[in-house]
């Protein structure tokens, strides 16, 4: 069978055991496709007033959400460069919607905090966020958003998982914060 037949086969070839590889769950792929193009699209109408984009959006997100949060450990999440994160940052302390401490043990770390105005804006795109999923939620049965819960975890990288669950739903950054303060 030639590569371009091994394309539009059902089961592709797979070159590492020489044997027919599962289909590519393109359903999955194209739904998580289109639900996060308008996931996002919801946001992106409120951030462009700003002349923000999602790299924005995404800082200011972890900012709010882990007050006290480090450069070093914003580009960890974000997993992004130094000079990517940069530019952003400059946009968002411009207009004042983060600010930067230093720490209070070492004086030399630069603490993250959104300050009220960034807050209210964070708080407002989760808000918008919040309401596409609770409509959709409404419809499904009661214990779908554990099973979403549940779908997501297990797609990020299973290497990530657990500082993920910590991000989501553990305290350090709030004990972080008071420290901080």
């Amino acid at each position: 069978m030639d590569s371009a037949t091994a394309l539009v086969s059902s089961e592709p070839l797979d070159p590492t055991l020489g044997a027919r590889a599962p289909s590519p769950m393109f359903d999955l792929i194209e739904l998580l496709f289109f639900a996060y193009r308008d996931f996002v699209g919801d946001a992106d109408r409120l951030l462009e007033t700003y002349g923000f984009g999602r790299a924005h959006h995404r800082v200011l997100h972890f900012v709010y959400r882990q007050p006290g949060l480090t450069v070093a450990e914003l580009l960890d999440i974000l997993k992004i460069t130094k000079q990517s994160l940069n530019r952003v940052m400059k946009d968002l302390l411009d207009v004042g919607f983060i600010e930067v401490r230093s720490g209070a043990s070492d004086r030399r770390h630069r603490l993250l905090f959104a300050s009220v105005a960034g807050g209210q804006l964070a708080l407002e795109l989760a808000c918008l966020q919040s309401e596409r999923f609770r409509s959709t939620l409404k419809t499904l049965a009661p214990s779908s958003h554990e099973a979403a819960t549940d779908f997501l975890l297990g797609v990020v990288d299973p290497t990530e998982r657990s500082k993920v669950t910590r991000l989501v739903w553990g305290a350090p950054a709030a004990q972080r914060a008071r420290a901080a303060e």
